[in-house]
């Protein structure tokens, strides 16, 4: 099965990710595509051929297997990578419509497309609760599925078509039991870096959409101010005309008053 194009989702994200997203991106395609595709796929390559049990009764090994393994281990771990992956290409899709956008319109709309913010956060945030909404999912259909996280090394199978109830062994239960570990472990760390980002973005604006309201809130008080000390001066300099032509003798207030003769 070819990753390339997993691959290259990854490095198209990792532009536009935060320190966390990053560290994110590194752990999934180190240690899980990576350890994937390089040891696990082996491991559960013959899984099938090489599940066998005491009895040779037709079609009974295929049905145990089918009972204990209804979906492939492997198989499994590739659709998991696939879907907590894709979430990131709406951050992507968001990218390139904006730089469309501001193709299209021959305009400057935003200082840096790829910046996080407005609309694309909003997208980055959705991206990140559907990552980690996905991994508890997988998680839960692992332990659903499998009883847990353990792999036996003999199941005892009674499904027809056995005649009775057989021993059937499953091969290399130990280093299947040592990746599957390892690939929990990651998808639980995975877990933890997505509420990390997420409430570190959540933190950062929160704060940010705080100091604008509080410059805001310190300009209007400062612009209050001015108007009032505007008012004030007004009133004091009509107060003091008044006082100054009140303070006029008698005589030049009355010819003050008298009405300018007729010429």
């Amino acid at each position: 099965m070819s990753w390339a194009f997993l691959r290259d989702l990854l490095s198209g994200v990792n532009k536009y990710s935060t320190g966390i997203g990053r560290i994110w991106i590194a752990v999934v395609f180190m240690f899980r595509l990576l350890v994937y595709v390089a040891a696990a796929e082996n491991i559960w390559k013959h899984e099938h051929d090489e599940f066998e049990c005491n009895i040779k009764q037709p079609g009974c090994e295929n049905v145990c297997f089918d009972h204990f393994f209804p979906v492939s281990h492997i198989r499994l771990w590739a659709l998991q990578l696939i879907m907590v992956s894709t979430p990131s290409l709406l951050v992507v899709f968001h990218v390139a419509y904006r730089e469309n956008r501001e193709k299209h319109h021959n305009q400057k709309f935003y200082r840096n497309p790829g910046k996080i913010d407005g609309g694309l956060l909003c997208t980055y945030l959705i991206s990140l609760i559907l990552k980690t909404g996905l991994e508890i999912v997988f998680l839960v259909l692992f332990y659903k599925l499998y009883n847990g996280f353990k792999i036996p090394r003999l199941v005892k199978c009674d499904i027809k078509p056995c005649p009775n109830t057989v021993d059937c062994y499953i091969s290399k239960p130990t280093e299947k039991m040592i990746f599957l570990y390892f690939l929990v472990a990651t998808s639980c760390l995975c877990i933890v870096l997505n509420l990390s980002e997420l409430s570190y973005l959540i933190f950062k604006y929160s704060i940010k959409c705080y100091l604008k309201r509080h410059v805001k809130k310190q300009q209007g008080s400062k612009s209050d101010c001015c108007e009032s000390e505007l008012i004030r001066y007004n009133r004091a300099a009509a107060a003091g005309q008044f006082h100054s032509s009140s303070s006029l003798p008698l005589n030049m207030q009355d010819e003050h008053e008298k009405p300018s003769p007729l010429t």
